[in-house]
């Protein structure tokens, strides 16, 4: 998939194609299913498929701190949105000036002179330009008048609930793992490369492959029962996720002890999938509380993976 980063980066050889916007914050069943519609029209128009994101996302700009956790970072995203088969990605610097800037400006000098778009695929709740003026209905009557193709979409339901990134949230707020797991169509997710940290649990007889998160807040904290995906295949463990209080960690980061595994993962990325919340994180008032509690945590981890087994769970 190619990446367009920034406007400035968009060449002549841009112009023509099929066209969504959004956040796509863990591209979830519902953004598979606009995704879906888009590259169906993009093959039929023989035209590549697009999508615009915004780094940072709005509510990061407008309310800072106060935003809510993503659910992916702008790797993963892209990682996922290459996975579906989008052809080219769009990433918008989204600061004060773009955002007030003129909705019809938005259209004429971006949408079509910049990108040619000829078929753009949003929801009938699409707004943009300054304080959200612009609409779906301005849309429609610059498609009328422009000559561009428009469709509007509704959001996905799992029976009668709608598919959002809002519910996914909260859903691993409420350590619902499988609700989760059912709106995003995959277990959720947390990547990263792994780094050198202070070989704590190495020396506690639990080595850990240490990942800085990066995030400017975390949707999940405590210990789970994962499953990683690493160089050298997959495995299960057991990850802590947070600032880790016992040791005083400043950073928000994973430590993720895998199962029957030695290898070296230094400098490789990795992706850990939660499968089960074992407990919150806690702070030990020793590293000896602290030991005999990620033995149970193992031990619990464990038993979860084989009563999974026993009944057929997906681990992978």
């Amino acid at each position: 998939m190619e990446l367009i980063r920034g406007i400035h980066n968009i060449l002549p050889q841009h112009q023509g194609c099929v066209l969504t916007i959004g956040n796509f914050d863990g591209v979830h069943l519902g953004h598979q299913a606009v995704l879906a519609k888009v590259q169906q029209l993009a093959q039929s128009l023989k035209l590549p498929s697009c999508v615009m994101v915004f780094e940072p996302q709005p509510l990061e700009l407008f309310a800072g701190n106060a935003a809510p956790a993503r659910l992916s970072r702008f790797r993963e995203k892209y990682q996922a949105l290459a996975a579906v088969g989008i052809d080219r990605m769009l990433c918008v610097n989204f600061n004060r000036s773009f955002a007030a800037q003129d909705p019809q400006q938005f259209i004429k000098t971006l949408l079509l002179d910049k990108l040619g778009v000829r078929h753009l695929i949003v929801g009938d709740d699409f707004h943009f330009g300054k304080n959200r003026s612009g609409n779906y209905a301005l849309l429609a009557q610059a498609a009328a008048q422009y000559g561009f193709g428009l469709n509007s979409t509704s959001s996905l339901k799992l029976g009668e609930q709608r598919v959002s990134s809002t519910l996914i949230r909260e859903a691993l707020q409420q350590d619902q793992l499988d609700r989760a797991a059912a709106m995003l169509g995959r277990p959720f997710t947390l990547s990263g490369r792994v780094r050198h940290g202070r070989k704590l649990g190495r020396d506690l007889g639990f080595p850990t492959a240490n990942v800085w998160l990066y995030r400017r807040k975390l949707p999940v904290s405590g210990v789970y029962a994962i499953t990683a995906h690493t160089c050298y295949g997959v495995f299960n463990g057991v990850a802590n996720i947070g600032n880790r209080p016992t040791v005083q960690g400043s950073r928000e980061q994973l430590e993720a002890h895998l199962f029957d595994f030695n290898q070296d993962l230094y400098g490789s990325q990795i992706r850990v999938a939660l499968r089960h919340k074992l407990r919150a994180e806690q702070r030990f008032a020793s590293l000896d509380a602290l030991q005999q509690q990620i033995a149970a945590d193992v031990a619990a981890a464990q038993q979860y993976f084989s009563e999974a087994a026993s009944t057929q769970a997906p681990t992978t």
